[in-house]
């Protein structure tokens, strides 16, 4: 049996921005305690944490713009990885690299107790904004980005 190679497309938190503004889902993959604890303060935001994502992915409209969002970007990866696997369009769905930690270091809009997060990534200054229509792709933006620079 032929597997299928899949292709994650990762952002960071400042071009999620700019996704959110355009009218992008944000799909947070968390479990329900750390959503509590700490939630992303967005108008377009659906949780369905991971351990629930297989049986509920088909709640996630296929023709919309979804950006997928953890803590550190490690789950938000694996359930890109099956939107993609099961049919969605890999342009259309991206997953944010690093997670609600560094978008608390950015100083992005948040609900909830900010330190349970502080400290766990280094921060860097190299986040530029991306249009999702460009081909023109930051440093962010680049899946091949193992330096460390990346936001």
């Amino acid at each position: 049996m032929e597997s299928k190679q899949i292709f994650v497309n990762e952002i960071c938190p400042t071009s999620t921005q700019t996704w959110i503004k355009k009218g992008a889902l944000l799909v947070d993959v968390r479990e329900q305690y750390e959503v509590a604890q700490l939630a992303f303060d967005v108008p377009n935001i659906v949780n369905i944490p991971l351990s629930e994502f297989e049986n509920r992915c088909t709640e996630l409209p296929v023709d919309q713009k979804l950006v997928i969002v953890c803590r550190n970007g490690s789950k938000s990866f694996r359930a890109t990885g099956f939107l993609i696997y099961n049919g969605y369009d890999a342009a259309k769905v991206v997953n944010m690299k690093h997670g609600i930690v560094r978008w608390v270091q950015k100083g992005y809009p948040t609900r909830g107790e900010t330190s349970i997060v502080a400290g766990a990534v280094s921060n860097s200054d190299c986040c530029t904004t991306v249009d999702y229509n460009s081909d023109k792709k930051p440093c962010c933006n680049s899946h091949n980005s193992n330096d460390g620079k990346c936001c």
